[in-house]
Formats: structure tokens, C-alpha cells, sequence
């Protein structure tokens, strides 16, 4: 422990990494708000060479998301966990069903969002119960100290300190908040070439959450990159949406354009999406760290679906339909347009000619984009296109 380090936000924070743990959170790290001062000016340089797309939200927002510290000013420290969902299978070999749609590993259980969000909470609370009942604010300093047994209750030292209850707030991926970033600055992995977090002890199957706090805990050091000469990540990209290690053309990425981009995607691209309809898993599971990937922990990111579902039932769906079967699923937030989109690309590459008449029934569509994918997926299964 650094000789700096107060002993008593030590002790806290290592209560705090306990408790995480017993809440079901496979890794717990603490970073300052400032510690990610080179993220503004990536995200900028990003968004000026229009590499996010159709995310205008990533544009509209960066004096936050490329600062934590203007997000929240009186934030002091940042707790980023990591929560496990690692598959049980090789998400690779769904591939090879054709006649199948192929949804990315996270969104076949439930929604990810509800259950980090509600464990981040939990934790959240323990936190400041904790705090409030064995510790105080040092007027001067800032500083949340706790109390030790004999003076806890006595009138000085209430006088000396400040008592103010600390403050939270909680995030998962919903806010503009770059947790990649400030979880490598928090020690819980590092951005590799395709520019997702991974982790020595965890592989790249992780959620991250943030919590965001006013109370000041001892950070810790931030990890270093381990991708050595591997280029898995890079090879297995089907439509090279990495224009050099590290660097992310979403553009081009098959998650963006299944989840993000909306209306027609660009031809030379849809032969390229395969059976994938809902996000993309390929760089993620060749990376040669999931050997340490750890088992998910939590029941409801388990798949819905025994067997990846056939593409001739999804591209039936209308709009009642899909919300019925996506119900609390981040399947849904696309809405039934996109999806089935999506499907109709994948049935225009299954080279299955019994597909067609399916494709046909949507051929006149209300949504352009669904039409213009219905009629591209009979000519290409015809050959004519």
C-alpha cells in the first residue's frame, strides 16, 4: 500500500472489493475521474473521420463522454466491475447453419442491462450505508474517514468533521460514459487490437458497469496491453472494420450495421453478414485469452433458445410478434424493422432457394428498407443478384 494511502479508505475499499465479489461481480477496480486524459481527443478524432456512423449521440454528448470529470464535477472516484457472461458454446459454429439466424452472445439471454444495473445498485447502497455508519467528511480535506470505535460517538469528533453522506451514481453503457477507457485505467484489463476490454484472468466475455462517487478511494494502477503479435482479433473480421490494430471503423463493423445503422446497408456488404442478424461475436471469440474466461454467474444471460432460431420463422414476425418474443431482450431495441432486415439479408446468403417465397411475401413491405432487403435476398438466391 502506498505510504499516502489513508488506512481507513484502504480498509473501505477493500471491504468493497469483497463485497462486490459476494454480489456476484467477477472483478472490482477503483480509477479518478481524471485518469483518461488522451479519451477526448481519440473520441474527436474519431467522430471527424465520421468512423462512428449513423451514433450521432456519440457526437452530441462528447464534452462528457471524453471527460468524467464535466460529467459529474463532484465525483471523486470511479468503481468499474466486471460481470461475466462468457457462452457455453463456441458462438463461431452457429455460423455454419445457414438456414439459422445468429444472435450475438449477449443478447440471447435477458437484457444485460436490468441485472448489472440492480447488483451496481446493491452495491451502491452497501457502499453508503457502510459509510454513514462508521465515518464522516473532513471538512478540509473532502475526504470520507472512518471513524474508529472510541471516538465514533463523541462530541469532538463530530465537531472536527463534516458529517454529508456520500453519493453514487450508477452506469451500464446507457450514459456518455467511456467505461473501456476508464475501466483499463481502473486495472481491470486493457482495449485490445479490436478495441474491446479483455482480461488476463477474465477473456474479453465481460459487462462493464461504473459507478461513479463522491467519496475518495484509493485508486488502483491501470493495466498494460497484452496482445503481444496476435492479429486473431484483426484476421477473422469478415467485413475488415479494423483499419489498424486498435482502431475501430464501425462503418464497416457487422454490429453496428445490425444494431445501429438504420435503412438499406451498403450492398458490397451484405454478402459479407452472413447469417448474423443481431450483432457479431467473431473478434471476440478467437481471442486467445477466453482460455481464463469466467463462467457467467448469472442464470438470465443463459440463451432463451436451444438452437439458434430459423430464419424463415423470424422474417414471418410482425411487429406484435416481435416485441412478444424479444420481451425483455436487447433483441427489441431495434424494433422489428431492423430485425427483420436483418433476417432477410442472412436468408439472401443461406443459399437456400426455399427461402425465397419468404422473402417474397416482403417484397411490398411498408418499410422501404425491409422491401429493398426482401428483393435483394431473391435475386441474390436466384442469382441474380
Amino acid at each position: 500500500m502506498d505510504k499516502t494511502t489513508d488506512p481507513d479508505a484502504q480498509d473501505l475499499k477493500d471491504r468493497l472489493v469483497a463485497e462486490a465479489a459476494e454480489l456476484g461481480f467477477a472483478k472490482c477496480r477503483i480509477t479518478r475521474p481524471d485518469a483518461i486524459p488522451k479519451a477526448a481527443a481519440r473520441l474527436a478524432s474519431f467522430v471527424a473521420e465520421g468512423r462512428h456512423g449513423q451514433m450521432g449521440w456519440m457526437a452530441e454528448r462528447m464534452g462528457w463522454r471524453g471527460d468524467p470529470t464535466a460529467l459529474w464535477p463532484a465525483a471523486r472516484s470511479v468503481i468499474m466491475l466486471a460481470e461475466p457472461y462468457a457462452p457455453a458454446h463456441d458462438p463461431l459454429e452457429a455460423l455454419q447453419a445457414r438456414d439459422r439466424g445468429v444472435v450475438s452472445v449477449y443478447a440471447q439471454g435477458r437484457d444485460y442491462h436490468d441485472p448489472v444495473k440492480a447488483r451496481l445498485k446493491r452495491l451502491g447502497r452497501w457502499l453508503i450505508e457502510t459509510v454513514e455508519k462508521g465515518g464522516c467528511r473532513d471538512r478540509k480535506t473532502g475526504k470520507w474517514v472512518t471513524l474508529s470505535s472510541h471516538s465514533k460517538n463523541t462530541t469532538a469528533a463530530h465537531a472536527a468533521k463534516q458529517e454529508v453522506s456520500p453519493e453514487i451514481k450508477v452506469f451500464v453503457d446507457t450514459a456518455p460514459v467511456m467505461e473501456k477507457p476508464l475501466a483499463e485505467a481502473a486495472g481491470l484489463g486493457w482495449q485490445g487490437k479490436h478495441t474491446n476490454l479483455l482480461a488476463r484472468d477474465l477473456g474479453n466475455w465481460f459487462f462493464l458497469g461504473a459507478i461513479f462517487t463522491t467519496l475518495d478511494l484509493p485508486p488502483d494502477e491501470p493495466e498494460g496491453e497484452h496482445c503481444g503479435t496476435c492479429t486473431a482479433c484483426l484476421d477473422i473480421c469478415p467485413t475488415k472494420a479494423f483499419p489498424a490494430p486498435f482502431q475501430l471503423d464501425a462503418r464497416r463493423c457487422i454490429s453496428y450495421l445490425t444494431i445501429e445503422h438504420h435503412g438499406p446497408v451498403d450492398e458490397a456488404l451484405r454478402p459479407l453478414m452472413g447469417n448474423r442478424i443481431y450483432g457479431c461475436d467473431d473478434c471476440l471469440a478467437v481471442c486467445p485469452w477466453n482460455k481464463f474466461a469466467a463462467a457467467a454467474r448469472e442464470v438470465k444471460y443463459a440463451a432463451r433458445e436451444a438452437e439458434p432460431p430459423m430464419l424463415a420463422d423470424l422474417a414471418r414476425l410482425d411487429d406484435a410478434g416481435f416485441r412478444a418474443r424479444f420481451a425483455g431482450s436487447a433483441v427489441k431495441r431495434i424494433g422489428r424493422d431492423r430485425f427483420v432486415r436483418n433476417v432477410l439479408y442472412a436468408i439472401g446468403n443461406s443459399g437456400d432457394q426455399s427461402l425465397a417465397p419468404v422473402a417474397a411475401d416482403l417484397t411490398a413491405d411498408p418499410d422501404a428498407a425491409v422491401a429493398d432487403a426482401a428483393a435483394w435476398a431473391i435475386a441474390r438466391l436466384l442469382g441474380k443478384g
